[in-house]
């Protein structure tokens, strides 16, 4: 029994395993369970597990998972012991696997792993829905109707990958022929062997995948209305001078009537650059007409005109396409529009000058070949002007005749207290237009402006907004004009007495400076306008100011000056400027408004290099312009002067202080830079001795003149010396034995260095004289000398004479001729012969003057002195002893 059992569970694993080929593994099954070609997505899936020919494992055992999570036991239907049902809902696009698993523990099951028992591959799709708007066409084929036959239709559902949808045309010719053709997507084409016109036939689509199939509806129509011929040949426009607002169309069909008997046409024509066609409608074109005539077109205008055709069928949807483009100019006529006059004011002194300018009529209909004019002056309540027309020609191209150009008509100056009418009419080649009028008040009789005038750009247009004018004559308003200008060009436009807000018609440009005026007129007279600037759309300025320095920079600060960017270069209104400044370590800003073009940078550093730049801001962004670099000065603006100035004052005050003092202090300046210089002749020296008076004698050859020295007993000079002290004290260390000393009233002689007869016997000092004294003193002898009486005085008395002159000591000059170790004598005579004076000299020498330093006497010297005469030519005696003598001196004299 176990054995028949084992043999019917491979038989059914070999049944199973073709349906299960496609499960992962390779295993043997104890379960079966049926396996679908695709299951629908959002339906609900039933599938049954069902043990087969073994006791080991019931349905308690069984399991389900859905890709690899376990279904709930909820979902779980037990039919027996041996099969259990579970239900799933079939969701999302991507294929899965069904799995019916074994809990049991068998040696069997444990043999086969255990993992599943049996599987089911679920591919999801939608089914098929129903194809909608089904439409096949045949084209025109040169003179004929093309035998192949095109169709479409629309797909409806959703598809998925793994369940795709196809579709088959069905094309019956009725009680003919039936075509049935597979589908690439939603077209298809039939292919027949010749066209069947006048024959009925029909078609539809089916869709079919592995949940099922659906059919379209089935169309039946005559073969006609599935035709498409070409559009009307030979389309041409003719034009009549006799009617100038109309064309005539001719045109030729493109089929035969052979293949289709009637043709119905439609028509479209619209102005040369317009952007909307106009259509003439349909009840005014007949079937199988080959002309018509465009009627109320405007004069002299470009026109273009298109045709198209179908058949005459109601049932065909198809029109041919258009037609090319025929274009043809209506003929001129008499402007039927007045010209839109008006005019530019520039002010004067004393006059205006007035530019009458004017636009064509809108409906110019033909080329404005020129203006009439007829001006008129008021002035006192009186016009006064031409009262004939003035012609002026227009000179244009052919490109402007379509476009409503401004022309400048006439140039007027007017004086301010004058009115001006100006009356204008258009000409064309056929007639003149109707008249446009204007009158310009004088300035004092101008009528008020529009209130609170305001101008902005919002979507790439110009809104312009205003309030009526606040006055009495408010309502006398006609109608307003927009003007808006920008450097030379000008442009207007003219609104209603009742509006209050409009937008500008011209495309303005951008980055574009816009100055807009609102003008009322009042029964053709022009108020005063009101006026606002504007922008399109700002932009940062093209480029930046230009800064220079308005005057020499100072030590600590420099002013500044920048040029404004010009109007065509700012691309927005300047919101402020922003002025950079470095010195090479820190770069600093200011901010200025923007009606500053001068500053004063402050706080700089003196003698130091700087660079500066302005940078003008708009609301977007700013613009740097270029660099200027300046020095500081190393001194504030007078510095220099002041220091000047105190110096000089200060040099004068000293000049003057120094004035002063050499004016009060001038007896102590003289003393010490120009020392008193005693004349020798009114000198003392001279009156040494009473009988004795000194007369000038001519020195002998090496001596200076006014020198004499006398050589006397050492007794005799002992005694001169004792009374000397007693009435003249001593001087020491004034000068030295070594320096030179001069002579008295002469020139100095240089000598050999001996001791004074002033200085004691004892010591050897040397006299001491003041800074600015040097004593001449002499020896008289009045006791005898050499047997010679005295005169006056006693026998035993001796007089010590001193010089009261304050003259320095000449430094003496050394004598070439002079030896080593020798001495040379200079002497004076005091009177009489040269001869007897050295003579006596020699005689009376004393011994004990050598070793004095004396310099000793010849022998003559003596002689002459016996030989003096006792009395001088001038009744005066003098003793020989009246004699000077003095000490050299080597050094000269000390400064004083």
């Amino acid at each position: 029994m176990a054995s028949v059992g084992f043999v019917q569970m491979l038989l059914l694993a070999c049944f199973t395993s073709a349906v299960a080929a496609a499960a992962p593994g390779n295993y043997n099954h104890l379960v079966t369970a049926p396996q679908p070609l695709a299951v629908e997505i959002g339906s609900e899936f039933k599938a049954s597990c069902m043990v087969v020919v073994t006791d080991e494992v019931t349905a308690d055992d069984l399991y389900w998972d859905l890709s690899q999570k376990t279904v709930p036991k909820e979902q779980y239907t037990k039919i027996n012991r041996t099969t259990l049902n579970v239900t799933v809902h079939i969701s999302g696009e991507d294929e899965e696997w069904l799995y019916c698993r074994s809990r049991g523990v068998s040696s069997y099951v444990v043999l086969n792993g255990g993992k599943f028992m049996h599987a089911i591959y679920l591919r999801k799709g939608y089914p098929p829905k129903q194809p909608e708007n089904v439409t096949c066409i045949a084209l025109q084929d040169k003179n004929f109707i093309s035998s192949t036959v095109k169709c479409s239709w629309d797909t409806v559902g959703r598809q998925s990958k793994d369940v795709a949808t196809k579709y088959t045309l069905n094309f019956n010719v009725i009680a003919y022929s039936n075509r049935t053709v597979p589908a690439k997507g939603n077209i298809a084409s039939v292919n027949l062997s010749v066209f069947p016109h006048f024959m009925e036939v029909e078609f539809w689509v089916e869709a079919h995948n592995a949940l099922g199939m659906v059919a379209s509806e089935h169309l039946r129509k005559d073969a006609g209305c599935l035709v498409k011929t070409d559009p009307p040949a030979n389309v041409r426009v003719i034009t009549e001078k006799t009617f100038a607002t109309s064309l005539l169309l001719n045109w030729s069909r493109p089929i035969s009537k052979g293949y289709v008997p009637k043709l119905t046409y439609e028509i479209r024509f619209c102005q040369s650059g317009a952007h909307e066609w106009t259509y003439v409608p349909p009840g005014d074109i007949a079937d199988n007409m080959e002309s018509f005539r465009l009627q109320k077109l405007q004069p002299h205008k470009v026109y273009v005109s298109q045709i198209r055709c179908k058949t005459d069928k109601a049932c065909c949807p198809y029109w041919s396409e258009w037609s090319t483009n025929a274009t043809k100019r209506t003929p001129e006529d008499r402007p039927t529009s007045k010209p839109d006059l008006w005019k530019k004011v520039y002010e004067g002194v004393g006059e205006r000058r007035v530019q009458i300018i004017c636009k064509d009529p809108v409906f110019a209909n033909g080329r404005i070949t020129h203006f009439d004019v007829k001006v008129q002056e008021q002035k006192d309540k009186t016009w006064r002007g031409s009262s004939e027309w003035e012609s002026f020609p227009v000179n244009r191209s052919d490109g402007d005749a379509v476009h409503r150009t401004i022309t400048l008509v006439k140039e007027i100056y007017l004086e301010d207290q004058k009115s001006l009418r100006v009356s204008i009419a258009a000409v064309n080649s056929v007639g003149k237009s109707p008249t446009a009028s204007l009158s310009i008040p004088d300035k004092a009789h101008e009528l008020p402006p529009v209130e609170d005038l305001r101008a902005w750009p919002n979507d790439g247009q110009m809104w312009v907004e205003w309030k009526p004018p606040y006055s009495t004559r408010s309502d006398r308003v006609t109608e307003y004009v927009v003007q808006w200008v920008s450097g030379d060009v000008l442009d207007w436009q003219r609104e209603s007495r009742s509006t209050r807000l409009t937008i500008i018609k011209d495309h303005l440009r951008k980055f574009v400076c816009y100055t807009v005026s609102v003008y009322p007129v009042y029964s053709g007279w022009t108020g005063k306008p009101a006026s606002v600037q504007v922008f399109q759309e700002q932009g940062a300025p093209l480029q930046g100011p230009v800064v220079s320095l308005n005057n020499k920079p100072e030590r600590n600060e420099a002013e500044l000056v920048w040029t404004e960017i010009p109007p065509d270069r700012r691309q927005g209104f300047i919101t402020g400027y922003t002025i950079s400044y470095s010195s090479g370590r820190e770069t600093l800003t200011v901010d200025v408004p923007p009606d500053v073009t001068t500053y004063k940078l402050t706080s700089l550093t003196g003698n130091t290099k700087y660079d500066v730049w302005v940078s003008a801001s708009t609301i977007v962004d700013s613009t740097p312009g270029s660099h200027h670099s300046f020095t500081t000065t190393k001194y504030a603006s007078g510095e220099i002067e002041l220091i000047v100035v105190g110096v000089s004052l200060g040099f004068l005050f000293i000049v003057i202080m120094a004035m002063l003092l050499c004016i009060y202090k001038k007896d102590v300046i003289k003393r010490n830079f120009w020392p008193q210089i005693p004349n020798p002749g009114e000198s003392t020296i001279r009156n040494w001795s009473p009988d004795y008076p000194l007369r000038a004698e001519t020195p002998k050859e090496n001596c200076m003149s006014g020198i004499s020295v006398l050589d006397m007993d050492t007794s005799d000079g002992k005694s001169v010396f004792e009374e000397d002290k007693a009435v003249l004290p001593l001087k020491k260390d004034k000068y030295l034995s070594e320096e030179h000393s001069s002579g008295i009233g002469g020139s100095s002689c240089m000598s050999s260095p001996r001791q004074s007869v002033s200085d004691s016997d004892e010591g050897g000092d040397m006299v001491d004289t003041t800074a600015s004294t040097v004593q001449y003193s002499s020896v008289v002898a009045t006791s005898g000398y050499k047997g010679q009486t005295p005169s006056s005085q006693a026998p035993s008395q001796a007089v010590f004479s001193r010089s009261e002159s304050t003259q320095p000591l000449l430094d003496s000059e050394e004598n070439p001729d002079v030896q080593d170790g020798s001495r040379q004598c200079f002497f004076r005579h005091a009177a009489g012969n040269q001869d007897n004076f050295n003579q006596l000299l020699e005689a009376e020498q004393p011994e004990e003057l050598e070793t004095l330093s004396f310099c000793p006497l010849e022998e003559d010297a003596a002689a002459a002195i016996e030989q003096m005469p006792a009395e001088e030519p001038s009744g005066e005696r003098r003793h020989p002893s009246a004699l000077s003598s003095y000490m050299p001196q080597l050094g000269g004299y000390r400064p004083q």
